[in-house]
């Protein structure tokens, strides 16, 4: 077989996606072409749309840099042994809190205000899904139904304040939240186009987000729970003290993507901001199977169709909820890695999924 040669990280962290990412838009294409309109069309303009339209580019990243951070907080969750299906919630919650610092406060240098805002935001994410790893520790609440539920909880609160006026803005025609301060604006990055700092802020993230799951005591700790919980208790570990924690570290970075859409591309917050990037995140968190470095393509990816969806529509005619069938099928297919090798030949590959050294088990005692 074409793989036998190649070492088994490669075939699995990027042949198996990348195998996963085809089969979503053979399907897509395939659903196109039954309903008569050309898919070589449609996604020639989705990728016009996506990259090589006037500041087409900018945009893709726009919609990549929310991608980037709710896919780095799932990615890190699913470590740790934890679906969090909560981050859209969790996204609203951080919005709802570091926009109501950044409107709030007046007069302050951006050097403050703008480090102020992102706190409050990952501070707001980091409750909301506390309240779910809180759940699971002490009463064993399955962490995809109680994030769901607060999802709910979420989108309610964010109705609540906004369209029912604690948080409304005076005198606009469709409910918002005033506009922020001035100060509280992230900068472009280029001139003439929507690209703001929050991009830098999330290829920040990514080897930071690595470097906490592989070389600290704690990122030790969250895999080894998340690999054994039983194991890990044995060891010494505080299970309960660790799923709060993970659930906790993921609602902030998927509140940080809340706040940073704010801050950089709206500048107010209304009661439907941001609407889906949560959901299609756990796709971006699949498809790069919880490898922080291997979320920033996927996010790209998804940051991609989200962006070129509409001019494939207006060019075509083809529906931008043929967006949709392409992440759901990636979805499927990464979720069945044994279809995907055997409609590739792919050899099946073995690999750990933690692997504990010596020194990493000298330094969790």
């Amino acid at each position: 077989m074409i793989t036998r040669r190649l070492p088994p990280w490669f075939v699995n962290a990027l042949l198996v996606p990348l195998a996963s990412v085809l089969c979503g838009f053979v399907v897509a294409g395939l659903v196109v072409a039954a309903t008569g309109s050309d898919p070589i069309a449609a996604f020639s303009s989705l990728f016009q749309g996506a990259f090589t339209n006037q500041d087409a580019f900018a945009e893709t990243l726009v919609s990549t840099t929310p991608y980037l951070f709710l896919g780095l907080g799932i990615a890190l969750g699913f470590r740790a042994g934890l679906f969090n299906i909560g981050a859209e919630g969790q996204y609203y919650v951080g919005g709802l809190a570091g926009v109501f610092l950044a409107y709030s406060i007046h007069g302050v240098p951006g050097l403050i205000e703008i480090p102020l805002a992102l706190a409050a935001g990952m501070l707001g994410g980091f409750v909301w899904s506390g309240i779910a790893g809180a759940l699971k520790a002490r009463f064993g609440a399955h962490e995809v139904i109680t994030t769901i539920m607060l999802n709910y909880v979420a989108f309610l609160l964010a109705n609540y304040l906004i369209d029912g006026g604690l948080m409304l803005a005076p005198h606009v025609s469709t409910p918002r939240t005033p506009e922020i301060d001035a100060n509280a604006q992230l900068p472009i990055i280029i001139a003439g186009t929507r690209l703001h700092f929050g991009l830098i802020l999330a290829l920040v993230a990514v080897p930071l987000v690595w470097f906490l799951l592989q070389r600290t005591t704690l990122g030790f700790r969250l895999r080894s729970v998340g690999f054994n919980p039983t194991a890990a208790r044995a060891n010494g570990m505080s299970v309960g003290q660790t799923l709060v924690l993970s659930m906790g570290i993921s609602g902030a970075l998927a509140g940080l993507a809340g706040i940073v859409d704010i801050l950089g591309v709206s500048h107010h917050m209304t009661d439907t901001v941001g609407a889906g990037y949560g959901f299609d995140a756990i796709a971006v968190a699949l498809l790069a199977r919880s490898n922080p470095w291997g979320v920033l393509p996927a996010a790209l990816l998804f940051g991609a169709l989200r962006n070129g969806a509409s001019f494939m529509q207006l060019d075509t005619q083809v529906s931008s909820d043929l967006i949709s069938v392409v992440q759901a099928t990636v979805i499927i297919f990464v979720a069945a890695p044994v279809l995907v090798r055997w409609i590739f030949r792919l050899r099946r590959q073995q690999v750990a999924e933690v692997q504990i050294t010596q020194r990493e088990e000298t330094a969790a005692v």
